[in-house]
C-alpha cells in the first residue's frame, strides 16, 4: 500500500516540472488567414505519411475560423486526403489560443507560441506539448531560421529530437 502514495507523489512532482505553455500576446486573425505550409511537425496519427502537407485558415462572419488541411499521401503525385474542421479562440484577447474541431464531440488545442511579426511564419503546439508545429507562409525555410525557431520551441519544453521535417516539392 505505500506504493500508491509515492506513485502518486512521482506522478505529481513530473506535472509539477513543467511550466505552463506561452503563448504569443496576440494574433490578428485576419492576417493569420491564408495558407500555411507544414514545414515539420511532431508525427502524429492523422498524419500518417502526409507530404506537402498545408492548411488554409479563413475567419468567418461569427470570428470562428474554417480550416482546411490537406496533404498527399506518401507521395508529392499520391492521393489527395482533405479535412475540414472548424476553430474557435479560447480568449478573445489574445487569439492565440485556439481550439479546433475536425470532428464532433472532439476538440484540440491549437496555441500559437511563435509568429513573425510579419506573418511569414508560426510555431504551434500544445500546452500538453505532445503536438508541435512549424508553418511557413511558403513551402521551403531558410536552415537558420529553422534551427532557431526549433531553439525557441526546444526553450518552451518541447523535444527537438522529435521533430520530422515535412516533405513540400522541390522549389
Amino acid at each position: 500500500m505505500q506504493r500508491v502514495p509515492l506513485l502518486l507523489a512521482m506522478v505529481l512532482a513530473a506535472c509539477a516540472t513543467q511550466t505552463p505553455l506561452a503563448t504569443v500576446p496576440h494574433v490578428d486573425l485576419q492576417r493569420y488567414s491564408g495558407t500555411w505550409y507544414e514545414i515539420a511537425r511532431y508525427p502524429n496519427r492523422f498524419e500518417g505519411d502526409c507530404v506537402a502537407v498545408c492548411a488554409a485558415y479563413a475567419v468567418r462572419p461569427d470570428g470562428r475560423i474554417d480550416v482546411l488541411n490537406a496533404c498527399r499521401q506518401g507521395r508529392f503525385d499520391g492521393p489527395a486526403q482533405e479535412v475540414r474542421g472548424v476553430a474557435r479562440a479560447v480568449e478573445d484577447a489574445s487569439n492565440a489560443k485556439l481550439r479546433v474541431q475536425f470532428f464532433w464531440p472532439f476538440s484540440g488545442d491549437y496555441w500559437i507560441i511563435g509568429l513573425d511579426a510579419d506573418y511569414q511564419w508560426a510555431v504551434v503546439g500544445t500546452p500538453s506539448r505532445d503536438y508541435l508545429w512549424i508553418l511557413s507562409r511558403a513551402p521551403h525555410m531558410h536552415g537558420a531560421l529553422y534551427r532557431q525557431l526549433v531553439e525557441d520551441a526546444a526553450a518552451l519544453g518541447f523535444d527537438p529530437g522529435r521533430l520530422q521535417l515535412t516533405a513540400q516539392p522541390p522549389p
